[in-house]
């Protein structure tokens, strides 16, 4: 196994991950999905409604709620968080960062936004290029 799989597989130990309809449960109760996405993937697949964006380097610095530069939306350390990023790679690893903040509740979308989009979801669509 290489380094990066087994650092995914321990993240991925730590977190209840949830798949497309949990999450969208998660927001209709106030939880917050946040999209770490970059605008590349945003641009081309669309968003979903909702979802803070944060791109993935200033994830850390939104979502502490203790933080000078929080988003308005990281109200507590008790948020529901969901991470999306495109596949559900990356935002395995997002979420354990934001565990170590001390957002207890921060996971992830198993199969990030494309199986969100696969589940027939809403999303918001591009603009037309």
């Amino acid at each position: 196994m290489s380094a990066i799989d087994d650092l995914l597989a321990r993240a991925r130990a730590e977190l209840d991950r949830v798949d497309p309809h949990e999450a969208a449960a998660i927001q209709r109760d106030g939880g917050l999905l946040v999209d770490i996405r970059y605008a590349a993937l945003r641009e081309r697949d669309g968003t979903i409604p909702g979802a803070l964006i944060v791109e993935r380097n200033e994830l850390e610095w939104r979502l502490d709620p203790t933080g000078d530069h929080r988003a308005p939306e990281a109200t507590s350390h008790d948020l529901p968080v969901v991470v999306i990023c495109n596949e559900g790679y990356a935002s395995s690893l997002a979420a354990v960062s934001l565990r170590r903040l001390g957002l207890r509740h921060a996971t992830d979308l198993t199969g990030g936004f494309q199986s969100w989009h696969a589940a027939g979801l809403p999303v918001t669509a591009p603009p037309p290029g």
